[in-house]
């Protein structure tokens, strides 16, 4: 898949914008021109609609066995082209190539997952519901939800949309995939490669374009019936406002703020690895990441002085900088937009007294050009600081300090967000109690950002509804159909007690 694929896919092929523009994908590593992709609009996702509503019901009526065997194939085709697409992801998400290969890893493991769980499915059908008569026979049926809306963020393009697309397929769904518009090819990659695989025309669909052009319009489509989204809080709860009026089932996987709660009982230099991992690892472009520090003041000089040592060896690099084993490497921020963003929040920490540990504008490295941000560390960060309480989204790590297990727990819980949240201690006892006071969708013991598409992801609060991964996620493109069936030979003698014999009309 060396070829950048700049059209929409609807119903198979490869078609070009109604309007016929396009939007320009920039390399966020030196601004240049990387490609262009399709600005779709109203009209294209209206045909992809049309094409996946007509593939929905064959697609729907064939068993989990038979989807599971196409889904494998899926795999099976990403894994042989995952050299190119790894290259295409590092480049338009401008994360280092051994990450966006080990994300592609994952996307083979989603469609492999998610084929098992089509396989299992075929089991499911027809259980029996003890409804305690025995002149009663309930079963219980799963069925697809029929055409899906899916629209995915740009920090992982592929397996943001695979985590959806792979359940969806295996639930027996028709798609209609909006990717982001600085991310848009590697989910064209994955239509194409389904196609190829076997993937009957018309059951997955991809739209490029801006949001208000191509999301909105297939959030409110009536003949969507499910829309899954992941992105900002502000554009998810535009999506959940359009789903409400047209009685659409959604799910949301929204933004995050995460704490991570670091006790004096660790070992220093495996606690500042998984600080450093939680927030800089894909550039700190993670709804999960772990973006406030939460450290006791018995150790907090300590990590501070180590954190900054380990934090100033990362090397900004061109995203296809082949890997090496004695260097860590951060990638540019994704777009100008981004980048501004993330440097207003640092402006905004400084201005507000926070201190600068390390970082704090960009890398002394970095070329002239590209959207750079040097991986930042604040100290003396206070709690209505902007930087502790907003999203950032970038490279950005605010430190506080504690003196009770009471006082951590409160201000890690502190935030509007509820989606990651860890807590790193030598005691168990300990790290149970944290865990289980936490208010999020996950909690990492002595680790941070792992994440398994066979354990279901998602947040409490204001990150999200629903879940993606698991069998959760899967279960979340399925309606269970009821079906009771009367299976006494007496009669059931409400209106008509046994023996009664009604008496002859008069004429």
């Amino acid at each position: 898949m060396q070829t950048l694929l700049t059209s929409h896919f609807i119903d198979g092929q490869l078609v070009p914008p109604v309007n016929g523009r396009y939007l320009d994908i920039v390399n966020p590593a030196d601004e240049s021109i990387y490609g262009k992709s399709a600005a779709g609009t109203k009209e294209d996702i209206d045909a992809a609609v049309a094409a996946a509503k007509k593939a929905s019901d064959a697609w729907g009526n064939t068993t989990g066995a038979e989807r599971a065997a196409i889904i494998r194939k899926v795999a099976e085709a990403i894994e042989k082209n995952k050299d190119e697409i790894s290259k295409k992801e590092a480049i338009i998400a401008g994360k280092p190539l051994q990450e966006a290969a080990w994300d592609v890893d994952d996307v083979i493991g989603c469609f492999q997952f998610n084929a098992e769980l089509a396989e299992k499915l075929d089991k499911k059908q027809g259980q029996v519901v003890d409804v305690g008569m025995e002149e009663f026979v309930t079963k219980l049926y799963y069925e697809p939800m029929g055409v899906v809306g899916l629209i995915v963020p740009w920090n992982y393009p592929m397996l943001m949309a695979a985590w959806k697309v792979a359940a969806a397929l295996a639930a027996g769904c028709a798609i209609v995939l909006k990717p982001s518009e600085l991310s848009p090819y590697t989910a064209l990659d994955m239509a194409f490669l389904a196609h190829q695989a076997g993937l009957p025309k018309g059951v997955l669909n991809v739209v490029t374009g801006m949001g208000p052009d191509t999301g909105a319009h297939l959030s409110t489509h009536p003949d969507v019936e499910k829309v899954a989204f992941t992105g900002s809080v502000a554009t998810g709860s535009k999506v959940m406002h359009a789903c409400a009026d047209g009685i659409k089932n959604v799910s949301l996987e929204l933004g995050g703020k995460s704490p991570i709660i670091v006790f004096d009982d660790v070992d220093i230099d495996t606690a500042v690895e998984w600080i450093m991992f939680g927030i800089f690892w894909t550039n700190g472009q993670i709804c999960t990441a772990t973006s406030r520090l939460l450290i006791h003041e018995k150790i907090a000089p300590k990590v501070y002085a180590r954190l900054k040592e380990v934090t100033e060896k990362i090397i900004p690099c061109d995203p296809l900088t082949p890997e090496r084993k004695d260097a860590a490497f951060i990638g540019p921020i994704v777009s100008k937009a981004q980048y501004e963003k993330v440097m207003s929040y640092i402006e905004a920490g400084k201005q507000e007294g926070a201190q600068v540990l390390t970082g704090g504008g960009r890398p002394a490295s970095a070329p002239a050009k590209g959207f750079w941000v040097a991986p930042t560390v604040f100290t003396n960060v206070t709690p209505d600081m902007k930087i502790w309480k907003e999203e950032i989204f970038g490279p950005v790590l605010s430190c506080m300090t504690f003196t009770s297990e009471q006082e951590a727990l409160a201000l890690a819980n502190d935030s509007w967000a509820g989606l990651g949240s860890a807590v790193l201690s030598g005691d168990q006892s300990r790290r149970e109690r944290i865990a289980k006071g936490l208010k999020a969708g996950i909690v990492w013991v002595n680790c941070s950002q792992p994440c398994f598409c066979q354990a279901p992801w998602g947040g409490v609060k204001k990150s999200g509804i629903g879940r993606d991964n698991g069998e959760e996620g899967f279960n979340s493109y399925l309606q269970i159909k009821q079906v009771t069936e009367w299976v006494s030979k007496d009669k059931w003698g409400w209106y008509i007690p046994p023996g009664f014999t009604r008496p002859p009309a008069k004429l």
